[in-house]
């Protein structure tokens, strides 16, 4: 039996890993690109073996090592494909167990105690502990849900960009920003939005909220409704007595600022990130007494 384990932090932008020991203590790290399992499985499986495999070279290890170690994957898009999850990856590792990005989010974000956590990353999901039973709303997918999530408020703000160079809405600090990022030319933005990955629509998030705060109002209507989108969720897991809400991922500084007071109330730092919460799950899935 392995004295390793890895743990896997799966993304829409990035894939983390991480090598820890019977201890869990981590000895070495590892990042590759998206590894979102449910828009694509083979992209995912790719870089969940490329990120491993740093992981283990970091460590001194030799890349055959892979195929002794236990892995638990907490994945983007997990959820959407339940239990079958595992047969679209083809991975070498010695065991496996999926789970969705947000469980280790949780596990990471709240350590033992209850609380809601929300990422609000390329995409979103939000979930919720209280009293050993976890709840979750909404992680379906940037089609059917992501709400909050940098995927859609990106696309939202180049549509945003296009409508304001036709003349139909204002041309303000965020329309001169994304087009400029195009050379002013819109084909090129369409060609873009044609082939683009949801990694890719989630740069352009962040400009919306630079844009907000120089006063634009396209982007600040763009943000009210997607803050809006982000209470809902919150609301719909928010408890009498709960004292912990964690806002985890890469928009989740932006958005703190703009949630409303009974929400912003609440609001306390993760414990750790969602790679530690992953390793502790592997920890006991894999070495438990």
């Amino acid at each position: 039996m392995s004295s390793w384990l890895i743990a896997i932090d799966g993304g829409g932008s990035t894939c983390r890993a991480a090598l820890a020991g019977r201890d869990g203590e981590i000895v070495s790290r590892g990042l590759a690109g998206p590894a979102n399992v449910a828009t694509d499985p083979q992209q995912a499986a790719a870089n969940i073996i490329a990120a491993a495999r740093c992981a283990l070279a970091e460590a001194g290890l030799p890349a055959e090592a892979i195929a002794s170690c236990p892995a638990l994957l907490g994945l983007a898009g997990a959820r959407q494909l339940g239990r079958d999850g595992r047969s679209l990856l083809s991975l070498p590792f010695s065991q496996v167990e999926l789970v969705g990005d947000g469980e280790i989010a949780l596990e990471g974000a709240l350590g033992p105690h209850d609380g809601i956590m929300a990422i609000l990353g390329t995409g979103s999901a939000f979930l919720a502990r209280q009293g050993g039973e976890i709840r979750s709303v909404g992680g379906w997918g940037v089609h059917l849900a992501d709400q909050g999530g940098g995927a859609r408020l990106g696309r939202e703000a180049l549509k945003s960009a296009l409508l304001s160079r036709d003349g139909v809405r204002p041309r303000g600090v965020l329309a001169e920003t994304l087009l400029a990022a195009f050379g002013d030319d819109p084909a090129r933005m369409v060609a873009f939005a044609g082939s683009a990955r949801q990694a890719d629509f989630a740069r352009h998030a962040p400009a919306v909220f630079d844009a907000a705060k120089a006063g634009d109002g396209e982007a600040e209507a763009l943000l009210a409704a997607f803050t809006l989108e982000v209470e809902e969720m919150l609301a719909a897991l928010l408890w009498p007595g709960c004292e912990r809400i964690v806002l985890m991922g890469g928009l989740a500084p932006l958005y703190a600022p703009r949630l409303a007071p009974p929400f912003a109330a609440h609001l306390a730092a993760p414990l750790g990130d969602a790679l530690d919460g992953a390793v502790r799950m592997a920890q006991r899935a894999f070495f438990a007494p």
